[in-house]
């Protein structure tokens, strides 16, 4: 009994451990899918249309979130098994890479929703500014007859 209990504690041990080693890599490969800061502060382009899409491209994070998932499918598998000596730490790195996900996808959804708004308020700003243009030349087609009206 002792030497097939040894030799299940030990596959069990080992399992534990390449658990923990899947949840760290994944959380590591999570944070390295995140968009680097920088790409989402600096912008080059020739109109905020062109800075929008470069944002709304950079906020993409579904690589992340995937990785995100697969930790944390790990680490509630582990947990539930009681497999990790020290869980706490795991499951403080999650909630924090799921908390800057939410937050990154918050504002990927805000920039698209900018992105398909700008186009629009440009039309209808282009718009208002002809109809006043049009309004102006009426006012002084009108003040020109009235004055030749006059004379």
């Amino acid at each position: 009994m002792s030497q097939s209990t040894l030799g299940d504690d030990d596959l069990f041990g080992e399992a534990a451990a390449e658990m923990r080693a899947d949840v760290e890599e994944h959380l590591g490969e999570a944070r390295a899918a995140l968009p680097d800061a920088d790409d989402v502060w600096d912008a080059e382009a020739d109109n905020v249309l062109g800075v929008l899409n470069g944002l709304r491209s950079s906020l993409d994070v579904e690589g992340a979130a995937e990785h995100v998932r697969q930790a944390k499918k790990w680490y509630v598998i582990g947990e539930r098994a009681d497999a990790f000596d020290d869980p706490e730490d795991l499951e403080e790195a999650i909630e924090e890479l799921q908390e800057l996900l939410e937050m990154v996808e918050d504002a990927h959804e805000l920039v698209g929703e900018l992105t398909n708004t700008m186009p629009q308020l440009r039309g209808a700003l282009t718009d208002a500014a002809e109809a006043a243009d049009d309004d102006d030349e009426s006012e002084e087609e009108e003040e020109e007859e009235e004055e030749e009206e006059e004379e």
